[in-house]
């Protein structure tokens, strides 16, 4: 009790994993202001410590070592864990089978132990619409899952491992499903993931677009701010406990379209260059009305205003060097716009 004889209210302690990445940093910034205690978690593989929200608490680890998860414990439980690391490179995950698996399925295995065996409250996981797969349209959450690259296969089975633990241990959880999320704090220098990202980086070299296949393909392209709330918000609602959400954008854009406002948004003329298609589903976008049900209408910032917003911060970012991927595990039907620098000589 404080003097007047209000009981204090406990500040709910949470674990934010990937925090230092970008959406993870985002998630974290939104539970400080809800007024949540937060433990930043990040190995700063893909992720920057500048990102990390000032009043958060910052540990820097690896996800895959169950002795580093079992010390993120060591100075108290947590109500909740907000599982955000991953490396969430679709394309590339064809080739890197082995490192995604161990990054983004046996980490979430350490994590979902430690919370079952502490009694964590709720586990927020983000997975992704690329459990779908293709020709699934609009993407919704009671199609039965169809993933075609590892990636997706990882997302599901940490999905299906939190119902089975949901309904042995009681281990409750809230998923989401985003979808192409862009914004302020996303990593430009990384090569394999991000198109708008990517965009707005080659713009900024003075380098070509570079497009795979004729661009033609959809997505509904989601700014960051159209997300991270409700996965903050999502252990809050009881009425979100055990469910699966798609959240995102509704409209979905080609991704030539998208090339053009990069090149409006900093002021450069559009110049693309195609590449060879690869193997990626066409065409993606979701339903959204469960999570409207739940958290109610959700915001949605308008594409060109969004990209505007991204070039006007990365105008100020320092030009990190490029970020090569040197681990290829399966090197055949490997597009050369992703060879590392070392394999071309």
């Amino acid at each position: 009790m404080d003097e007047l004889g209000i009981k204090k209210m406990k500040k709910n302690r949470v674990l934010v994993t990937g925090a230092a990445g970008f959406m993870g940093s985002h998630v974290a910034e939104h539970c400080l202001h809800l007024g949540m205690e937060v433990v930043a978690v990040d190995d700063l593989s893909g992720g920057f410590e500048r990102n990390v929200p000032t009043n958060a608490t910052f540990v820097k680890g690896d996800l895959r070592s169950v002795e580093f998860v079992r010390l993120l414990w060591e100075h108290g439980p947590f109500d909740y864990v907000y599982h955000l690391a991953a490396y969430a490179a679709e394309g590339l995950s064809h080739f890197i089978r082995r490192f995604n698996y161990e990054t983004n399925l046996l980490t979430s295995v350490n994590l979902i132990n430690a919370s079952i065996n502490s009694e964590v409250k709720c586990f927020v996981f983000t997975s992704s619409i690329a459990v779908y797969g293709r020709n699934q349209l609009p993407m919704r959450e009671e199609l039965t899952p169809h993933p075609e690259d590892p990636y997706g296969v990882s997302k599901l089975a940490v999905e299906l491992d939190l119902a089975a633990s949901q309904e042995l241990f009681g281990l409750n959880y809230v998923i989401f499903r985003p979808h192409n999320v862009y914004g302020e704090r996303q990593n430009l220098s990384d090569k394999y993931r991000n198109v708008i990202g990517i965009f707005i980086r080659q713009c900024l070299e003075g380098e070509p677009l570079t497009i795979f296949g004729d661009g033609r393909q959809t997505r509904a392209f989601s700014h960051i701010d159209d997300v991270a709330p409700s996965i903050a918000r999502a252990p809050l609602i009881q009425e979100a406990y055990n469910q699966v959400f798609n959240v995102g954008a509704d409209e979905p854009h080609t991704v030539l379209r998208i090339a053009s406002e990069v090149s409006q948004a900093l002021g450069r003329p559009l110049n693309v260059k195609h590449l060879a298609p690869r193997n990626e589903v066409i065409d993606a976008f979701a339903d959204h009305s469960r999570v409207q049900s739940v958290f109610g209408r959700q915001t949605t910032v308008p594409i060109g205003a969004g990209i505007e917003r991204m070039a006007k911060w990365a105008l100020l970012q320092p030009r990190d060097l490029p970020m090569e991927f040197y681990n290829i595990e399966v090197r055949k039907n490997l597009p050369d716009s992703w060879r590392a620098r070392v394999d071309l000589g």
